[in-house]
């Protein structure tokens, strides 16, 4: 077993351990008093490991109930967050009690805001069985549901208790949605790590998870200093987003269907790097994309998806900070007004 410490104002830490989601319930009580938990996951995540999380909390006293809703981003609003407090108050939830959440992303995003506005505040768990949910929005405390005014545009900075990575979960995932998480670990080795992005661009899905476990580890810790550094994203952490402004324009673009999150976020850094990096960079990130299956751009209008990446969260008045990797493992943040990006980008 690795466990990463992260100092955050609320710290915690994440355990990364094959076939530990089995014995969830003793590393839970080790940071939680054993009381009562609802466990929140998705009906693609729920009939896989529900039953074993609820036996491992049984085991260690740990009374919890399930609540599943409809997988996918079209289920991270404010109509499914509503519907998780009424289950809440259903079940006599106090704030001595706990959530905890078992699925990927969304799941993650949304169980952390209900336990950031529940009460005011209660503790959750993270138990992400996803790679993308694994290395990257399990950890950090970013909790946000989505509107129609854009993605995660309405959320909260709540830390977990824990967070606990079984890599053994990731073996159920389709290619696509093991795809979708390498999306995420190119950008932590473009944006910090030259020795994690040769690793990953070594392999393929075929056999990437020969080193699994090590590139899982590296993403966290990477995102575990950088966390530590800029807790609520007002400086360095927005390296954390390379990729992300053109890549959740591009989500938004489809409406959310038909694209990952991880595919978005691949194709939104090979346009940044295409645009502002050398060639040799640009064409090694793509050759990287490519071996896993996402996609190094969008058919998707630059013109159609600007105004998208003027609502980005990024954005202060009339300025976008925007992030580039001139060098791989190099990122650096770049401000400018909305009309300079929009030049840029279109030029």
């Amino acid at each position: 077993m690795k466990k990463i410490r992260v100092n955050t104002s609320h710290p915690y830490d994440v355990v990364i351990e094959r076939g530990c989601i089995s014995r969830c319930g003793e590393l839970i009580s080790e940071v939680l008093p054993p009381k009562k938990a609802v466990i929140i996951s998705d009906d693609n995540v729920a009939p896989l490991y529900a039953d074993t999380v609820l036996r491992s909390l049984e085991k260690c006293g740990i009374s919890a109930d399930l609540f599943v809703f409809s997988n996918g981003e079209q289920s991270k609003n404010l109509s499914t967050l509503s519907n998780i407090f009424d289950f809440l108050c259903e079940k006599n939830i106090t704030r001595s009690d706990f959530l905890i959440a078992l699925g990927g992303g969304v799941v993650g995003d949304i169980t952390g805001f209900a336990a950031a506005s529940f009460l005011r505040g209660i503790e959750f768990v993270q138990i992400p069985t996803s790679l993308l949910a694994q290395i990257d929005s399990s950890v950090g405390g970013k909790t946000a549901v989505d509107i129609k005014g854009g993605k995660n545009l309405v959320g909260a900075f709540k830390q977990p208790a824990l967070v606990i990575c079984d890599s053994n979960t990731l073996s159920t995932l389709t290619p696509e949605f093991l795809a979708d998480g390498m999306g995420e670990a190119i950008k932590y080795g473009m944006i910090r790590d030259s020795r994690l992005f040769d690793l990953i661009a070594a392999h393929q899905l075929s056999d990437i998870d020969e080193v699994m476990d090590e590139m899982v580890y590296a993403c966290i810790n990477i995102k575990r200093i950088v966390v530590e550094h800029d807790e609520l994203d007002k400086g360095e952490r927005m390296i954390l987003n390379f990729g992300h402004t053109i890549g959740h324009a591009i989500e938004a673009w489809h409406n959310y269907t038909g694209i990952t999150h991880g595919m978005a976020v691949a194709a939104g850094m090979c346009i940044i790097t295409r645009r502002f990096a050398d060639k040799i960079v640009a064409d090694r990130l793509e050759e990287c994309v490519r071996k896993y299956g996402l996609p190094t751009g969008s058919d998707a209008p630059m013109s159609e998806l600007l105004p998208f990446c003027s609502k980005d969260k990024k954005r202060e008045a009339a300025s976008i900070s925007y992030i580039v990797c001139p060098e791989i493992g190099d990122a650096q943040i770049r401000k400018v007004t909305v009309a300079e990006f929009d030049s840029l980008m279109e030029g």
